[in-house]
């Protein structure tokens, strides 16, 4: 059995929501209610990912996450 990863990890500013995405097909959205919560949660992903996982929502034109 093979453990379940990361693969991508799309930042969306505007909304302060984390986009998450596994190897395994799952999605998961972490929704931050505060500016506070959303730099805390940045913070650790940027630390964490590396560039080739994490992505940013453009917040010019309506993006299909």
């Amino acid at each position: 059995m093979q453990d379940e990863y990361l693969t991508r990890c799309v930042v969306d500013p505007v909304s302060r929501k984390f986009f998450l995405y596994s190897n395994e097909g799952e999605e998961r959205v972490v929704d931050c209610e505060t500016v506070e919560q959303f730099m805390a949660v940045l913070e650790m992903v940027r630390d964490k990912c590396d560039d080739s996982t994490l992505a940013y929502a453009d917040p010019l034109t309506k993006n299909e996450l």
